[in-house]
């Protein structure tokens, strides 16, 4: 696969990128960030989040893994930023949008991002993409760290201060946001 080295990309870009099936790429104002493929341990704890979880999303949402998303933090013609994250919650209309005519999701119509930190992702998934899908208008955004205890980092868009948060949980979450959830963490790694 060739890579355009000489450029940063848009989001036209990026997406007009043939696949790679040995690195996950992501954009990061223009630039291609490769991030590592799954440890075996993050590819388990993300398909049993995703079974705990997508029999409770409500109608009219998607639960996906592991797809692009626009940040929409820059004008088309300007260099993009795309993110890939474990797991995401996003309004069906958006999901027929790319159905029907192609691009990549948006992140306007993401409410939820799920984020399992990795060795060597523990900054970018507290900080870096805290702020990019902050900046990015995503309502909710959660932190599971592997690390015992299994806890999980529930935040939430507060104006302009960024994403605000009560601490960590561990054992059983339960939420009403982004609507009616219960999710065992320790499940996740038993």
């Amino acid at each position: 696969m060739a890579y355009p080295v000489h450029r940063h990309l848009t989001i036209a870009d990026y997406a007009a990128l043939d696949e790679d099936d040995r690195a996950r790429w992501e954009l990061v104002e223009g630039n291609l960030v490769m991030s590592p493929s799954l440890s075996p341990r993050h590819a388990r704890v993300s398909k049993r989040l995703l079974i705990q979880l997508d029999p409770q999303i409500p109608a009219g949402y998607e639960l996906l893994d592991d797809i692009d998303v626009d940040l929409q933090l820059a004008p088309v013609d300007d260099p993009g930023s795309a993110r890939r994250p474990d797991l995401f919650v996003v309004d069906s209309a958006e999901f027929d949008r790319v159905d029907k005519v192609g691009g990549i999701l948006r992140a306007s119509s993401v409410l939820l991002a799920i984020e399992i930190v990795s060795k060597g992702s523990r900054r970018t998934d507290y900080v870096t993409k805290r702020g990019e899908y902050a900046d990015a208008g995503i309502p909710h955004y959660w932190i599971v760290d592997l690390n015992e205890p299994v806890s999980l980092l529930a935040c939430h868009l507060a104006g302009e201060m960024g994403y605000v948060d009560n601490g960590e949980h561990t054992g059983v979450f339960i939420t009403n946001a982004p609507f009616d959830m219960r999710l065992d963490l320790d499940a996740l790694v038993r």
